[in-house]
């Protein structure tokens, strides 16, 4: 453990003191240290790690320590108990246990210590190519599957895998695809003269990774069957504990047009003061997902926008007022756009630089942009995962992909989110978002998650697609001249509520004046 350490250190750049090398080293946890250290150092900015700077910082430590030592307290008591964390005392041990195991964060990008290079991108699409292949090559409709460069110049039925790279339609009205896979490209025809699958590979995107069934030879196969990698559950999971979760985004506070009156009538529902609502004492979550606040800069003309000029003064203020929910809930937050942190996917946790106040707060675990979280785990039951993502890479699909072009899909986000979960990606297609291109691809959907939140757009909704939840937030900002221009119509202040136990959906409406919450079924918003 402690060579692999040093390597891992050498490669990022990070120097650490003595000390905390045999205190890390001694837990044998690399992958959770690793993920820490990473963390450690882009939050502080700095790259020479002390015990003297942990203790300057230790708030920040101490939650990120617990952030990555979730169900392994035995392992990290030392360095919670050397740097006066909570203290493990064994007989509240098991409470400690059952409460933090509640909240699991799945996923965490570690950015690797080098500038980018064009190799980067090339390995980048080989091992997306290679993950997406191990998806597919197990989908029975794919018979004969071989890979391109063994394909022979014999006719016959057969079956590939590969990323598409070109896309035209021929003046016949067919679909021509130029695909490649690791051992060399081929042509793909899809004829008009099959009305349904024509209709299915007018979708297909750029860089998408599908399988192709159908009579081929040489360099070009004629497809009878699309096959997507699809995201998909084989059933609907229900919890132990009648728990609910909550679903929120684009808050924008600091905008002018920041709904101020709704937000705090939802904060007095989470503390009870709204009469008739007995189920808020079983709301253990609270998703945030991207745009807390309205940020500076962000579109031409927004200082005209703002209330609150000061980017750190907008966090100061959300802080006081998430402050006011209840400590049982727990708030998981991520970044946006708006944010004030990279726009390259995944995005970091937020800048403590500015964001600051949040990292006062005991209930509020942050996460990066996308996030894999997992909720309401126990010793019999797996949890649920939750993907949560901001949303920056729909208006691209809005606005290229014909279906979803003409059902106006930036009023319709749920469709952009079906689109993505059947690509079994947040962004497949280069120029659809700004992303790093790391070894591993974290804008893939390796596993069906339970539920898909996302944001962005400021629209409400909530559907079921292969037994995956589906879940847009609304806004809690009112049109805005720049979103005006571009057509969007947003809904206000509506906010999704899951019970883990019945898996019933209710949507609660926070924007109308008269007294009360009005409440929408699930059924009333498919």
């Amino acid at each position: 453990m402690r060579e692999k350490l040093l390597d891992y250190c050498k490669e990022k750049s990070i120097l650490l003191d003595g000390g905390l090398l045999d205190l890390f080293s001694d837990t044998g946890e690399f992958d959770s240290i690793s993920i820490l250290l990473d963390r450690l150092a882009n939050s502080l900015g700095k790259k020479f790690i002390t015990e003297g700077l942990i203790r300057e910082n230790l708030e920040l430590f101490n939650r990120l320590v617990k952030e990555v030592s979730l169900n392994k307290e035995d392992k990290f008591k030392v360095i919670l108990e050397k740097f006066e964390f909570v203290k493990v005392v064994e007989e509240k041990k098991e409470e400690v246990l059952v409460d933090e195991s509640k909240v699991k964060i799945k996923s965490s990008f570690i950015r690797p210590g080098k500038a980018l290079q064009v190799s980067d991108f090339v390995g980048y699409f080989r091992n997306r190519y290679n993950d997406m292949m191990n998806i597919l090559q197990d989908r029975s409709e794919l018979e004969n599957l071989t890979s391109i460069g063994k394909v022979s110049n014999d006719r016959q039925k057969i079956s590939v895998i590969g990323m598409v790279r070109e896309k035209k339609q021929t003046k016949n009205g067919n679909i021509m695809l130029e695909i490649e896979d690791l051992t060399g490209k081929m042509k793909v025809l899809i004829s008009a003269q099959k009305e349904d699958l024509i209709k299915e590979a007018d979708d297909i995107t750029l860089d998408s990774v599908l399988g192709f069934s159908g009579l081929g030879s040489g360099d070009i196969i004629f497809v009878n069957e699309l096959i997507f990698p699809e995201t998909r559950l084989t059933e609907r999971k229900k919890g132990p504990n009648e728990e609910l979760v909550l679903f929120l985004g684009d808050v924008h506070y600091g905008s002018h047009n920041f709904m101020s009156k709704s937000f705090d009538k939802f904060i007095d529902y989470l503390n009870g003061k709204i009469p008739n609502t007995p189920e808020v004492e079983k709301i253990k979550y609270i998703f945030i997902v991207g745009d807390l606040v309205t940020g500076i800069g962000n579109y031409p003309n927004q200082e005209n926008d703002l209330v609150i000029g000061e980017l750190e003064e907008q966090f100061i203020g959300i802080t006081e007022l998430l402050k006011k929910i209840p400590k049982h809930m727990k708030i998981i937050l991520s970044p946006g756009n708006h944010d004030c942190v990279r726009i390259m996917e995944p995005q970091p946790i937020f800048d403590e630089t500015y964001a600051w106040p949040l990292y006062e707060m005991e209930n509020l675990i942050i996460t990066e942009n996308p996030a894999i979280v997992n909720i309401g785990e126990s010793n019999n039951f797996p949890g649920f995962d939750i993907l949560t993502y901001h949303g920056f890479s729909f208006p691209y699909y809005a606005n290229n992909i014909s279906k979803l072009m003409l059902s106006k899909a930036m009023n319709d986000p749920i469709q952009i989110m079906k689109y993505l979960l059947k690509n079994r990606h947040l962004a497949p297609t280069h120029g659809s978002t700004q992303y790093f291109p790391s070894e591993k691809d974290f804008l893939m959907i390796r596993r069906a998650p339970d539920i898909f939140v996302s944001g962005h757009t400021h629209k409400s909704g909530v559907i079921y697609e292969n037994n995956v939840l589906i879940v847009s937030a609304s806004t809690w900002e009112g049109l805005t001249p720049y979103q005006e221009k571009f057509g969007n119509k947003p809904d206000h202040c509506k906010v999704p509520v899951f019970n883990l136990k019945t898996r019933q959906v209710k949507i609660l409406d926070f924007e109308t004046e008269q007294e009360g919450i009005k409440t929408y079924s699930e059924s009333e918003n498919e």
